[in-house]
């Protein structure tokens, strides 16, 4: 009998990892993250700070990046792969270093990527490695790809390095069975990079799923994206392997749609981007003889429907081509309770220096500022198991 009753209001189960202290601090960063003018002017005040010299460093540290990263290289990590894992919830190791312009920094990010895979070899603690294009490619490159632009002699070359390089850290996948996401960015250079995904699919998917594509559904566009690429898939006779995510650039699209003056690609509203999502994960059902997809979502309702349709397909909790996954340091009472219930789940666990992750630190504040409610939940759930211990 498939068993996917999950209470996601379980907060025992949610915080089991946490000690009192780390919740207690929890607790007063989702408050501050809370007040929007703060989180608005955070990045120009700590470069300021960081620019005059002021050692601010140790304080992000003890704070935002404890909270959201795991540490600043794959060893400091390992306590919390080993502690997620103890209570069912695994690990997708991020170098969330990015936006980068050279090939030096390129080529040391790549370097850094293959170390994740290798530290993933055949470690139940780690179901999947990650990477972002632009990690390693210039992305003004990436736009000129993506708009169809000719390229001079230099940018061939460099492109094809980057195309290598890409090639490597695939092949290494491959050779190494593991899974590797690559990460959605913005429109204006998606479409380049879902070609490099597709041509890697083509040459590492043949006997199983390597690759996985993202696919972001506040786009209006991608449901018939996803429809598409699994046909595509079906017809050139490779497996698809997708994490579908509602997406992190949504109000830096709509704001360059407006001033260059073209459709917004974004969905009219929250609840056509929810719509598309819930209907992405019943096509993949639908097609799960060639198709292995990861829920990356912070959405209660899209797990619960996932699940549902799980279990009308018969598909067990712990069949491998269904991850759930969500970001380390957010949504602990969705990660702890479906690991709790047999479900597969998985956490980014992003790491990198200090200030070379600052961009993604940025994007996770704002992210509980601008989703509704998400911060306001955060801080909801930790007072309710914090008067729970107290009351215990």
């Amino acid at each position: 009998m498939i068993k996917n009753i999950v209470d996601f209001s379980n907060t025992e189960v949610a915080f089991q990892s946490k000690t009192n202290q780390e919740l207690r601090n929890s607790y007063l960063l989702f408050k501050a993250i809370g007040y929007n003018w703060l989180v608005q002017a955070g990045p120009k005040m700590v470069e300021f700070c960081f620019s005059i010299g002021l050692p601010i460093n140790g304080i992000i540290r003890r704070t935002v990046f404890h909270q959201f990263c795991g540490g600043i290289n794959i060893e400091d990590c390992e306590s919390n792969i080993q502690l997620m894992y103890k209570y069912g919830v695994g690990t997708i190791l991020d170098y969330s270093v990015e936006g980068e312009e050279k090939e030096e920094t390129f080529e040391d990010t790549a370097a850094e990527i293959i170390k994740t895979i290798l530290k993933a070899k055949g470690n139940p603690a780690i179901p999947f490695s990650v990477f972002k294009v632009t990690g390693v490619a210039r992305l003004s490159l990436l736009e000129k790809v993506n708009n169809k632009e000719t390229l001079t002699e230099e940018e061939t070359k460099a492109f094809e390095r980057i195309k290598n390089r890409i090639d490597h850290i695939c092949k290494t996948a491959h050779d190494n069975l593991v899974r590797l996401f690559i990460d959605a960015e913005e429109t204006w250079i998606q479409a380049a990079i879902d070609g490099l995904v597709t041509e890697m699919m083509e040459k590492y998917n043949r006997e199983r799923i390597i690759v996985y594509n993202t696919i972001q559904f506040y786009r209006h566009d991608r449901l018939q994206y996803l429809m598409e690429s699994i046909a595509n898939a079906r017809t050139s006779g490779y497996f698809y392997g997708v994490k579908l995510v509602r997406g992190a650039y949504m109000e830096k699209e709509s704001l360059r749609a407006k001033e260059m003056g073209y459709p917004d690609p974004i969905q009219p509203n929250k609840a056509a981007s929810d719509r598309d999502y819930n209907e992405g994960l019943k096509v993949c059902i639908e097609n799960m003889d060639i198709v292995s997809i990861c829920a990356g979502t912070h959405n209660e309702d899209s797990c619960t429907y996932l699940m549902e349709q799980m279990k009308l397909a018969n598909i067990e909790p712990n069949d491998t081509r269904i991850y759930f996954s969500q970001l380390f340091g957010m949504s602990d009472h969705l990660s702890y309770n479906l690991g709790h219930a047999g479900y597969n789940v998985a956490k980014y666990l992003p790491y990198g220096p200090v200030r070379a992750v600052l961009p993604y630190l940025f994007r996770r504040a704002q992210e509980n500022t601008s989703v509704q409610g998400q911060a306001g939940r955060e801080l909801s759930l930790v007072q309710k198991e914090l008067s729970r211990r107290r009351h215990a």
